[in-house]
């Protein structure tokens, strides 16, 4: 008997929190789909068991490919390479799972770990369905850009602007970029590097026009200048030169939203 589960991908516009727990749901409800239907094997078993079998399975499964796939988005950008990151998530999730279900079939049902030649049984099945929930959870996650809005009249201002440098204090702020753990700011001054998240820089940005553009950059709205389109990708130009590219998982809404 084998088992697998999909694993979350990390999503350009979701916290990492709200990603592990909608993985976690998700893992929970196949978890419960594939113990009814006494997949791969199990149907003989009584249902509690089933039940004891699969959903632990999957959530343990779930959590590493979370971790997994928060490992693979720092080498790998999903939205300009999806296979080459399905292939990725694929090969770091198969064999700890492997292992998983090779030990978790055996004490559950048997009361006492499979031999080792049995092993391999469970690698083409884990390996199988792990591509295949990757694939879907890569080309099926639409995330929508992070987009934030100018404050009312009245309401209190952005907080990131309070972040700035001292040399950049009171500059306006064209965009922001993720460099690994820093963010580079770039305003009508110049530009300087400050230690954050883009993650946290996004909360802190709500009272100024602007959005996400791709998983690295939030560009503000008024900054844009040109649009440039070919290859089916998009790049903006803004004030002061700086080119920004658009993610193509993004360029939908974008472009209702009215930036080109």
């Amino acid at each position: 008997m084998t088992a697998t589960l999909p694993q979350p991908s990390a999503r350009p516009g979701r916290s990492p929190t709200v990603t592990l727990v909608r993985g976690l749901g998700l893992a929970t409800a196949a978890g419960v789909v594939l113990a009814l239907t006494g997949a791969f094997g199990t149907v003989e078993a009584p249902l509690w068991l089933r039940l004891v079998y699969w959903v632990p399975v999957m959530l343990a499964g779930a959590s590493w490919g979370h971790v997994c796939s928060r490992l693979i988005e720092r080498w790998i950008d999903m939205d300009e390479r999806p296979w080459l990151t399905v292939v990725g998530l694929t090969a770091l999730i198969s064999g700890p799972v492997t292992l998983l279900v090779w030990s978790a079939t055996g004490l559950i049902f048997e009361g006492r770990l499979y031999a080792l030649a049995a092993l391999p049984l469970s690698f083409g099945p884990v390996v199988t369905i792990t591509a295949v929930m990757s694939a879907l959870n890569v080309f099926l996650g639409k995330a929508q850009p992070v987009q934030t809005h100018a404050a009312p009249t009245g309401t209190a201002p952005a907080r990131f602007p309070d972040r700035l440098p001292l040399k950049l204090r009171g500059a306006a702020i064209r965009a922001v970029q993720a460099e690994d753990h820093y963010l580079r700011i770039h305003t009508d001054r110049g530009s300087d590097l400050i230690l954050m998240r883009l993650s946290d820089a996004l909360e802190e940005l709500e009272g100024l026009e602007g959005s996400q553009t791709h998983r690295s950059w939030w560009v503000a709205k008024d900054a844009v200048r040109d649009v440039a389109r070919g290859d089916g990708r998009a790049t903006l130009t803004l004030d002061g030169g700086v080119t920004v590219p658009v993610s193509r998982r993004y360029a939908r809404a974008l472009r209702e939203a009215g930036w080109y």
